[in-house]
């Protein structure tokens, strides 16, 4: 039965003396690069799992049958091995290592080729996630005896990525699945289908050419053309429910890297409502995912991260957000956002650095004479952009401090306070004006489309030699956070009554 065969694999004997043996036989094994019998077992399990689900849905097409109970079966025990027994054995014997490669469990599987694809998807996941690069390049170095060259190059520079390949990829499930004139179509009332076109009418191709833009929305970002970024989104209405909001990971990536480039492009509001919209989903949807699996991870870095990058554009463009949102900020980043607002730019670099998606170049280098940290250079460029755009802000902050004290006062007199001649202070005040207003979105499909608008708590006017300022701020709305906080006391008393 199902239950007997992962018992073959169980991670604990109860026997702590013959668990501390078989660790010392893995530990052998692996010096020798041997895989352990518990994770062959493993392996071939999967692998049959997947091959009857295949057999029992191909014999269900053939009778022209519905879906059986044995077919969810089926799908259920992959779930729990892909959820579950991976997570675990990963956990046991892969912490900080990679996984055997694909080739070296060929055998154990029969060369199939569609559960090699499954498994190598996998294999790098768990790397992306757990393994460091350094621990995987000597892994790689040790396992695959490589020249000096070979081990050097490995060692000092992560593997490239065809950029165009994956660029044509995209572009031609994109193409062919005429996605982006189904959902043209599709937003004006009309049938999608009446546009599909032959791929475009198979639903595998419809869902990989509407997830394809996704990755090119990811890819875009990821080479620093933010406005191609987000152009390729332009038929998905990011402020309805929609495809990509069926599967949770991908909607947390889309309005992570939305808001990046919005944060990028100078669309603070627009970034900022993003951040905080995705935020507030996350912190009440988190409890969906378990906690050791691959989904819980990537989501809780993207919080974090997004949580990073919403301090920064909250510092540079203060304003109004969910009271909930606000909170969690400031226990979070609370003192580094009083460094920023102080003009501190190295915190701004450390947030960034840590916040910022993993940047390309497009260009591959010069293997013959490849610079040790040419891998490093596109990150560099996007920090110095964004290092200059701070700097062009560095006074805004305290100059918005001393207009909140005052209704009116002499440009001349301000200037003075801020150590600034008064030509200094009349340039810094027109940077005030044009960095606080910006494109918003307000309505439309595209996410590219919006109105210049300033949200800033202050705004002002110079008459001759006198600046009147005026107070924009909107009182804070203290009946819904009463109300908030109201529900949460309910649900802590129903927990308690329920023990």
């Amino acid at each position: 039965t199902r239950y007997r065969i992962i018992h073959d694999y169980d991670l604990h004997t109860g026997d702590p003396k013959a668990d501390l043996a078989y660790e010392r036989q893995y530990e052998h094994q692996q010096t020798y690069h041997v895989i352990p019998e518990v994770i062959k077992n493993f392996l071939q399990y999967f692998h049959k799992t997947i091959s009857d689900l295949i057999d029992q849905k191909v014999y269900e097409l053939q009778a022209n049958r519905v879906s059986s109970e044995s077919i969810e079966q089926k799908i259920y025990e992959i779930q729990d091995v892909y959820e579950n027994s991976w997570n675990k054995l990963t956990d046991r014997f892969f912490k900080t290592s990679p996984w055997p490669e694909a080739e070296a469990i060929a055998t154990l599987v029969g060369n199939d080729a569609v559960f090699l694809i499954l498994y190598k998807e996998l294999y790098y996941r768990h790397i992306y996630a757990k393994v460091s690069f350094q621990s995987f390049s000597q892994y790689r170095c040790k396992t695959a005896k490589k020249s000096e060259e070979e081990i050097e190059f490995l060692r000092s520079n992560p593997k490239i990525w065809n950029v165009h390949s994956v660029l044509n990829v995209l572009h031609s499930l994109v193409d062919k699945s005429n996605i982006n004139r189904q959902l043209e179509v599709y937003t004006s009332g009309g049938d999608p289908e009446s546009v599909a076109g032959e791929y475009g009418r198979h639903s595998l191709y419809k869902m990989l050419g509407y997830f394809s833009l996704v990755g090119l929305l990811r890819l875009h970002s990821l080479l620093g053309d933010y406005y191609q970024a987000i152009k390729v989104l332009e038929n998905i209405e990011l402020n309805k429910k929609s495809m990509y909001s069926r599967v949770p990971e991908c909607q947390i990536s889309t309005y992570y890297y939305v808001g990046f480039a919005y944060l990028m492009m100078r669309r603070y509001q627009d970034a900022i409502r993003v951040f905080a919209n995705i935020l507030l989903y996350i912190q009440r949807t988190r409890n969906m995912f378990q906690r050791s699996t691959y989904k819980y991870e990537m989501i809780n870095k993207q919080n974090e991260q997004m949580h990073g990058l919403l301090a920064i554009a909250l510092t540079m463009y203060p304003m109004r957000i969910d009271e909930s949102i606000h909170t969690q900020l400031r226990e979070k980043y609370g003192d580094k956002m009083l460094r920023m607002q102080k003009g501190d730019l190295q915190v701004f670099e450390e947030l960034f650095s840590f916040a910022c998606p993993k940047f390309l170049s497009p260009v591959v280098p010069n293997y013959d004479n490849v610079h040790p940290n040419y891998h490093k250079e596109p990150f560099q460029q996007q920090l110095k952009v964004f290092a200059e755009e701070v700097q062009q802000q560095a006074q805004l902050s305290t100059i918005r401090s001393f207009l909140k004290l005052y209704t009116t006062m002499p440009v001349a007199k301000l200037a003075g306070f801020l150590d600034m001649s008064e030509q200094e202070f009349r340039i810094q005040l027109l940077v005030f004006k044009h960095k606080m207003k910006n494109l918003v979105w307000t309505s439309g499909i595209s996410a590219l489309d919006g109105e210049f608008q300033s949200a800033s708590e202050v705004d002002f006017y110079i008459d001759k030699d006198m600046i009147h300022i005026a107070d924009t701020k909107v009182a804070r709305r203290y009946g819904d956070f009463f109300i908030r906080q109201i529900h949460k006391f309910e649900e802590v008393k129903k927990i308690k009554l329920k023990w």
